[in-house]
């Protein structure tokens, strides 16, 4: 019998922790103080904070590259990385650039569905199943030269304290409910957060759609896109992983998407990149034609290997072509 990884006590301890006091202390916080407001409003707001920077920052802008970001606005989402604790922007991107390349492998894929439901969502955090992959973060070496990537990096645990205790603690002042911002704004925001973006290494790849390639097992999911600010079209993101978009569709929940399109209307983004229709669409009627007529299935498989061999050549942008 394999002898199982060591287990990450500090991870471990943090995600039991934190589950046990949501469960507890938000219930008796709220028939002990009542519904308030402005500390629920507070609640909304940081976890928009926090989950926007994980899509639009670490995800679209760092992992992949889909989009140029403004100084300001990069500084922004690694506070807000920071406030989300879902490690640095360096090891954040390290991970996912990993699992673009292997994905669905259960030895190299850092949270491989293959592996189960459990491991995929937390299970694969809680063991030290990869111990010499990070030694230099090699297949990160450009965002080694982004100097706000740099700094988040280099003081990470100084800024998740500030932003996990020290901003709910002031706002906990200023409102005259500290304990309830502690625990609402802190240990309550922090465990939804945590496990609404798990759901796209989960529940992303068992539940939905392959619209456009079967290639492998992401798939495309509105409901997870309404609790992930858009991040529920997987199947179109694992094929055309390139493109600042993840819902294509005009009528898509993809929050993510729009906020791009402000920046970038105001002066504060640019060079965002998206995928040609003709390709998508090409993509789209060839599962089609495969799921009418298995006679299609060899041209099918053809057309996603081609795609796939385009992707790993082009690192981690699928496609470079630009908005107009």
């Amino acid at each position: 019998m394999t002898e199982k990884p060591p287990i990450l006590w500090l991870n471990t301890t943090l995600f039991a922790s934190t589950l046990l006091v949501s469960l507890i202390g938000v219930p008796w916080y709220l028939w002990s103080q009542g519904f308030t407001w402005p500390l629920w409003l507070a609640f909304i707001g940081l976890f928009v904070f926090a989950g926007i920077s994980i899509t639009a920052g670490y995800h679209r802008l760092w992992s992949h590259k889909a989009w140029d970001a403004h100084w300001s606005v990069r500084i922004l989402f690694a506070l807000g990385g920071a406030l989300a604790l879902q490690n640095s922007i360096l090891h954040w991107a390290s991970d996912h650039r990993e699992h673009h390349k292997h994905v669905d492998h259960e030895d190299k894929d850092p949270y491989s569905i293959t592996r189960g439901f459990w491991f995929a969502h937390i299970g694969w955090m809680l063991r030290e199943y990869h111990e010499d992959r990070y030694n230099d973060y090699r297949n990160v070496k450009d965002l080694q030269r982004d100097p706000i990537v740099r700094w988040q990096h280099k003081h990470y645990l100084a800024l998740v304290l500030i932003m996990n205790i020290g901003l709910p603690l002031a706002i906990g002042l200023a409102l005259g409910q500290v304990g309830g911002a502690l625990l609402v704004l802190g240990v309550f925001r922090l465990v939804l957060g945590h496990h609404t973006t798990f759901f796209i290494n989960s529940l992303a790849h068992v539940w939905g759609k392959r619209t456009y390639t079967e290639s492998n097992s992401a798939r495309d999911n509105g409901w997870l896109a309404l609790l992930t600010f858009g991040e529920g079209y997987h199947n179109f993101h694992h094929i055309f992983s390139g493109d600042y978009r993840n819902g294509v569709r005009w009528y898509h929940f993809d929050p993510t998407k729009w906020l791009i399109l402000t920046l970038r209307s105001v002066g504060l983004a640019k060079n965002l990149r998206r995928t040609r229709a003709s390709e998508i669409t090409k993509a789209r009627d060839a599962m089609r034609a495969k799921r009418k007529s298995p006679r299609s299935q060899t041209m099918v498989e053809k057309f996603q290997e081609e795609l796939c061999n385009t992707q790993a050549q082009m690192g981690t942008v699928s496609n470079p072509n630009r908005t107009p």
